[in-house]
């Protein structure tokens, strides 16, 4: 028997940051995203020799332990380790024998939700093979836990939840790690029409996001009021971006981004670069009306709204600077798991 999962990555539309600790916890967080027909998969392959292999077969990675209750994080797959250790702490109670084997559809770091969508994927797997009693929010916030509280890496919220629903989904983030995913019914010619405007680039860079999101929760805890009232317009820009996309408002998109784009820029130090705001420019001189950094910023994938048929130029204006466009349509469905 094989179980095999997987799950989508995201585009963060609007609101990015607002789910990220304290400032939902004070102020509450709303964020727009939109999962893509990019994947993170997992295996598990029931082993009955008494060892514990894991392959991560796009890192070139490969552990192999014997059995055992817990498996030391140590800065090698972590994110592995991390999940058995809770599986077993909190349902089986004893070891486990298995090969698991992942594979990610993009790069860490590079702002989709690598990290996170993984190990929903990994829990799906471990759910199905085990029969564990999760639901979508109880997986989600599970993987929550296990990244942000169990192995201490810090982020936000979104990313665990829009890979175990999928679609498109408002979200909103209050204190207590409370979280309401609230899928939204748009019409497929309005998806079709968004993903095909929506340039999706990759900078060929990455970044350590952990550092940007710890940047950005000191400065709301030091109430650094132009972090703070960025973060706020963040908030609004999410029930902008809501509104734009169900009415089929499109030609709002662009601006709506560029509004998010410019106060997130003033939530940390390290957001953007010189060679960031360049690409943008260049977006922005051959015909796009707005654009964003996906994630936490510093690096990695961005998005740029092209109307009409101006995506054209501005990729081959963008592949200049070494990058590439990357293709993708928007999914509607999340976590998905089967057998073998």
């Amino acid at each position: 028997m094989i179980i095999r999962s997987k799950a989508p990555l995201r585009i963060g539309l609007a609101g990015g940051g607002t789910d990220v600790a304290p400032y939902s916890d004070i102020y509450g967080g709303a964020i727009l995203n939109a999962t893509v027909s990019m994947y993170a998969y997992a295996t598990i392959k029931p082993l009955t020799d008494g060892k514990i292999i894991i392959n991560s077969l796009d890192k070139n990675k490969r552990l192999e332990f014997d059995t055992t209750d817990y498996l030391k994080p140590d800065g090698c797959l972590d994110l592995m380790k991390g999940i058995y250790n809770r599986i077993i702490r909190q349902f089986t109670k004893k070891p486990l024998s298995f090969e698991l084997t992942t594979w990610v559809d993009a790069p860490p770091g590079s702002g989709l939700g690598t990290s996170s969508t993984l190990v929903v994927a990994i829990l799906g797997a471990f759910s199905d093979w085990l029969q564990l009693p999760l639901g979508e929010y109880d997986l989600a916030k599970l993987a929550y836990e296990i990244e942000r509280i169990d192995l201490g890496m810090a982020g936000g919220k979104q990313d665990q939840y829009a890979a175990t629903f999928g679609g498109v989904n408002f979200m909103e983030f209050y204190d207590d790690n409370k979280v309401i995913v609230n899928p939204l019914r748009v019409k497929e010619v309005i998806l079709n029409e968004l993903a095909f405007n929506l340039v999706l680039y990759y900078t060929q860079t990455s970044r350590l996001s952990s550092k940007i999101i710890e940047t950005q929760s000191k400065n709301i805890v030091d109430k650094n009021s132009a972090s703070v009232e960025a973060t706020h317009k963040l908030k609004e820009q999410a029930v902008m971006m809501k509104e734009a996309v169900l009415k089929g408002e499109l030609h709002k998109i662009g601006d709506i981004l560029n509004f998010g784009w410019q106060n997130k820029k003033k939530m940390a130090y390290g957001i953007t670069t010189p060679f960031i705001d360049e690409l943008y420019d260049t977006a922005v001189k051959n015909g796009a009306t707005g654009g964003k950094i996906s994630g936490a910023g510093g690096g990695g994938f961005m998005i740029f709204y092209c109307p009409e048929n101006t995506r054209f130029k501005v990729i081959e204006a963008l592949n200049k600077y070494g990058g590439s466009s990357q293709r993708y349509e928007f999914v509607s469905r999340g976590l998905t798991t089967w057998r073998i």
